[in-house]
C-alpha cells in the first residue's frame, strides 16, 4: 500500500509533508504534490503533517476520489522530486476544504 495526495492539495499545495519523508517520494508540479507510489515506503509520517488532510493510504482514499491513486503514479514520473519545505500557494487558505477541484490541476 502506498499513500496519495487527493482533490484538497490543488491549489493550496502545502509541503509540510515532504520534509518528513524519509525516501523522498513527493514530487511538485505547478500547483499539486503528488506521491510516487515505487518510492513510498508506507511509513505514515506524511500523513498527519498534512495540514488540510489531503494525504490518504490508498485503501482509505474518500469515495470519489480513486483516480488520485493512478493520478499520482502518472504525474510523479514526469515531475521533479520535492524534499524541502516552501510556502504554501499564495491563495490557499481561499482553497481549503473546496470540492471537485481536479479542473484546476495544473500539468
Amino acid at each position: 500500500m502506498t499513500f496519495v495526495v487527493t482533490d484538497n492539495c490543488i491549489k493550496c499545495k502545502y509541503t509540510d509533508c515532504v520534509e518528513v519523508c524519509p525516501v523522498d517520494a513527493f514530487h511538485e508540479g505547478p500547483n499539486f504534490l503528488v506521491i510516487d507510489p515505487d518510492e513510498c515506503i508506507d511509513c505514515t509520517l506524511c500523513e498527519p503533517e498534512c495540514p488540510i488532510n489531503a494525504i490518504y493510504p490508498e485503501d482509505d482514499v474518500p469515495a470519489g476520489q480513486e483516480n488520485f491513486v493512478a493520478l499520482n503514479a502518472e504525474l510523479a514520473k514526469a515531475w521533479p522530486v520535492i524534499t524541502e519545505r516552501k510556502d504554501a500557494l499564495p491563495d490557499a487558505k481561499d482553497w481549503e476544504g473546496q470540492p471537485n477541484k481536479l479542473e484546476y490541476l495544473q500539468r
